[in-house]
């Protein structure tokens, strides 16, 4: 999960994700807007699982080895 903030430099807002700066905007409510609208994006996202690395079984049996 993303950790959102901003910081005041100046006169502007700097919004930062995960302590990186990814926006610089002149209005403290449209930094928090934008804080907001990230948060309800992300949240709404289906969770994804992720593939397994290797089947429990082989997708093709294996043959009996022949006995000599």
């Amino acid at each position: 999960m993303t950790s959102y903030s901003m910081i005041k430099v100046g006169n502007d807002y700097v919004v930062q994700a995960n302590d990186k700066c990814i926006l610089k905007v002149g209005s403290r409510r449209r930094a928090a807007q934008l804080i907001s609208d990230a948060t309800d994006l992300l949240n709404a996202l289906a969770p994804v699982e992720a593939p397994g690395i290797a089947p429990d079984e082989p997708s093709i049996p294996r043959e009996a080895p022949e006995l000599s």
